[in-house]
């Protein structure tokens, strides 16, 4: 099943997507779009030409595992993706996602501009990824 991994943010939302095997994350693109409603109508039609059958969004959790504000909003476009489109819409813990590609990019050497332009499609593909390794552990049908 093809599936998009989101990683919200506030100025910048990094896409991500697997191939049907459900094997893989590869980064799609990162939507510069600050509002709300924009930014859920840019993901419709992201999931709709990438022919997505499913999408995760990253849900920010403090390091207790308690839900503050950022993953109420997480929840709320979830919803608001989940009626544009139609799809079933999972959540997956991103503790630790943004810094973690940080950690990837410092490996590759990626700085400055480049680094601002990929760190949140990178993000969205760590999202993306332990998604897909917690679908195959529970056996998940694909």
């Amino acid at each position: 099943m093809v599936i998009l991994g989101i990683d919200l943010g506030k100025a910048r939302t990094g896409v991500a997507i697997c191939d049907k095997e459900e094997l893989l994350a590869s980064p799609l693109c990162v939507i510069k779009e600050p509002e709300r409603e924009r930014l859920v109508e840019k993901l419709a039609v992201a999931a709709k030409e990438n022919k997505a059958q499913m999408l995760a969004v990253g849900l920010p959790r403090n390091m207790d595992g308690t839900e503050g504000e950022s993953a109420q909003n997480a929840r709320e476009i979830g919803a608001l993706l989940a009626e544009a489109t139609g799809l079933e819409v999972a959540f997956q813990d991103e503790r630790g996602t943004t810094i973690t590609a940080h950690g990837f990019l410092n490996e590759t050497n990626t700085r400055g501009k480049k680094r601002k332009a990929v760190v949140d499609a990178v993000a969205a593909v760590i999202i993306l990824q332990n998604y897909l390794d917690y679908r195959r552990h529970q056996g998940l049908p694909k």
